[in-house]
């Protein structure tokens, strides 16, 4: 994993991830769900300490749903929503207070479904605003917006004050490594989407099984 995070980011790999999680029954592919976190992993790693406390618990929240695939029950993390189902009929979840599960497969991936809800925001406000547009600001309204619900105040406080830091829309392009700004939008106006439509999938699913707010 620690190599994985120093290649270089490139937009079109989370893109192409996230095309080829979204199956065509509407299921979401575990595997795939994965290579396109590990593709922002990057995106955040690149960018310094102000996605830090994200990346570094992405990381590990990565690395324990890949221990579920390659365990002696893979078979039933195949795609999100078997995930779920398999958890869930087994009572591998902790729904109402911490115990014994704390981390299932279901909890692990709410966290990461949470922070995917920050940067599908962040990445759309990116790709609609103005050169001279202050991506503190963005950032912060997209936290603010998302993960921030999730996080006690003394967080809160140090990743706003962290983003004060990020460098300009430019410098974000750059990191992309996909061209020209044109070119940056054009792709991130076809991976969006595909991030959004994985949320809203994942959104929905834990929703009818009341795993929203896992412990």
């Amino acid at each position: 994993m620690a190599a994985a995070e120093t290649e270089a980011f490139r937009l079109s790999e989370v893109l192409e991830s996230f095309r080829r999680c979204l199956t065509q029954s509407g299921e979401l592919e575990l595997e795939h769900y994965v290579a396109g976190w590990k593709g922002l992993v990057k995106f955040m790693s690149c960018l310094g300490t102000a996605f830090s406390f994200i990346s570094k618990d992405a990381v590990t929240k990565i690395q324990i749903l890949e221990n579920y695939q390659s365990g002696e029950n893979g078979r039933e993390y195949k795609t999100i929503q078997s995930m779920v189902k398999y958890e869930v009929d087994h009572k591998l979840v902790d729904v109402k207070k911490r115990g014994d599960h704390w981390d299932s497969g279901c909890r692990t991936l709410l966290r990461l479904h949470r922070a995917l809800r920050w940067l599908q925001l962040f990445l759309e406000k990116l790709r609609v605003a103005s050169d001279d547009s202050n991506t503190s600001v963005l950032c912060t309204e997209a936290y603010n917006d998302s993960l921030a619900n999730y996080h006690p105040w003394i967080v809160r406080k140090s990743a706003v004050l962290a983003f004060y830091f990020l460098p300009s829309r430019a410098d974000f392009f750059e990191t992309m490594n996909m061209g020209t700004t044109e070119k940056v939008v054009e792709t991130l106006g076809e991976a969006v989407p595909l991030i959004s439509k994985a949320y809203d999938i994942t959104q929905d699913l834990y929703t009818q099984h009341g795993l929203l707010d896992l412990p």
